[in-house]
């Protein structure tokens, strides 16, 4: 094992010592072991900060040489925590939210209504009178029977002359892009959004519809057009298409009812590296030809530049974090081809990242506890549960000393890991710790048995 900075997919701040142990912003892992036991999530503030700042700064450059301007949300169901609000509203974004439970998080943690934003496909009027009472700065609405409902419900809790709730309107626009099926949301055939496909009839598309329902409530500000084209996405060519269309929509829009809409939000999805040879977009990069394509497609169109909005979530928190494992049970299995590939149970699993189990998603793993000069092996790391599907990294090569009581670290496990973390076999879920300039602390605690227990009422 080689000393230094481990690089992609590692966080910026993990460095391997010459003793072999993993040093993650200057915290040694078998320091964090002990403190905190296994598994747990392991979050660099720093990496997470310079990230989030990272996308804002590129996104403002770009956007500030084609003439406009942006706004930079961070998309809160990849990971929210209070800290992790506050860290990331620190840093000059806001934050998007998928739920009630998510609005709650990011409200506590102090982030202004205004800077915060409300998705979702089935908002519950609980969920949408909360936005309301908060005064969030935008309602992202997904169906004409959200747009009717809200309208009401604006009526109801501000009364007749009331503050109308800022509104966009979330269109799909056919635009296929990212990983797996699950995680590409654009494409007509899926519960997100309204289409710009012509109606059944060969009238208006829904999402004009949609629009046009908006400017007939006076309850209703219409902020924009919003769209999102899928996840893990490493090729920027998507998003030029979508932007196209979306201000194609922006123009017959205008064209229709005279209402040219301020703000055009084209999502995120931004792909970052899971493996060490995977190439994550640049955040440059990626704002330069964003913003270019936004520019190209309001000049062909004859109408002024809309101000931008974009959602990262992944792409700032996914490499910020890993996962520390202990090792258990370590199996050699001969395969049908001859080969041996090795087994290593973890005390975790598809509880803590199910990712791999839902989709078949890849991540790198290495023995970060100590030094090893053993010839690397096959190995397929797996979990704790009672299903065969239970796999934490399909294939990687392991030291081939791997044994029970070493730590292993799962990279990039910062987005989606805790957020859709479950307590199946009634395993209780990981705590989140931030690790910066030597030192740890515990944003959200292990969960405990007793933890399980309180929710379990009948006891008879």
């Amino acid at each position: 094992m080689t000393a230094g900075p481990l690089g992609l997919p590692w966080s910026s701040g993990a460095v391997r010592g010459a003793d072999g142990a993993v040093r993650v912003a200057g915290v040694d892992v078998r320091d964090l072991a002990a403190a905190h036991g296994t598994p747990a999530y392991v979050v660099d503030e720093a990496d997470l900060r310079a990230r989030a700042r990272g996308y804002r700064e590129a996104f403002e450059a770009a956007c500030a040489q084609v003439g406009t301007g942006v706004d930079v949300y961070y998309a809160g169901k990849a990971l929210l925590t209070r800290a992790v609000a506050r860290w990331v509203h620190e840093e000059g974004l806001r934050v998007d939210t998928a739920s009630g439970g998510e609005l709650a998080v990011a409200l506590a943690a102090g982030v202004p209504g205004e800077h915060l934003g409300l998705h979702g496909n089935n908002k519950s009027d609980d969920e949408l009178r909360a936005a309301l009472d908060a005064g969030v700065g935008r309602i992202i609405v997904d169906s004409l029977v959200e747009v009717d409902r809200l309208a009401a419900l604006v009526r109801d809790h501000r009364g007749a002359g009331g503050a109308p709730a800022p509104v966009m309107v979330r269109v799909t626009t056919g635009v296929h892009a990212g990983g797996h099926e699950f995680i590409s949301t654009a494409h007509e055939d899926q519960k997100f959004g309204l289409s710009l496909a012509a109606g059944p009839d060969g009238g208006d598309s829904p999402a004009l519809t949609a629009l046009l329902r908006v400017l007939d409530h006076p309850e209703l500000h219409l902020l924009g057009i919003h769209s999102h084209i899928g996840s893990q996405i490493l090729d920027s060519s998507g998003f030029a298409v979508a932007a196209h269309r979306v201000l194609e929509l922006r123009a017959r829009l205008r064209d229709r009812a005279g209402v040219l809409v301020d703000e055009v939000d084209l999502g995120g999805g931004y792909g970052i590296a899971y493996l060490p040879g995977d190439v994550p977009l640049d955040p440059d990069r990626i704002a330069k030809e964003v913003a270019q394509a936004v520019a190209d497609a309001a000049r062909e169109l004859g109408t002024p530049l809309p101000r931008l909005s974009i959602e990262p979530g992944r792409a700032i928190v996914g490499p910020a974090g890993l996962t520390l494992y202990t090792v258990g049970t370590v199996k050699p299995v001969r395969l049908d081809d001859g080969r041996v590939r090795t087994y290593v149970s973890v005390d975790g699993g598809m509880s803590d990242n199910i990712r791999p189990a839902l989709y078949g998603a890849q991540y790198h793993a290495d023995v970060v506890s100590r030094a090893s000069d053993a010839e690397r092996v096959l190995a397929r790391v797996v979990g704790k549960h009672c299903e065969s599907g239970d796999i934490v990294v399909h294939e990687v090569l392991l030291p081939g000393d791997v044994r029970a009581g070493d730590l292993l670290a799962v990279a990039a496990t910062g987005a989606y890991g805790r957020s859709m973390a479950s307590n199946y076999n009634l395993l209780t879920r990981p705590p989140v710790v931030a690790v910066t300039a030597g030192e740890s602390r515990v944003l959200v605690r292990r969960e405990t048995v007793d933890d399980l227990l309180a929710l379990d009422v009948c006891a008879t």
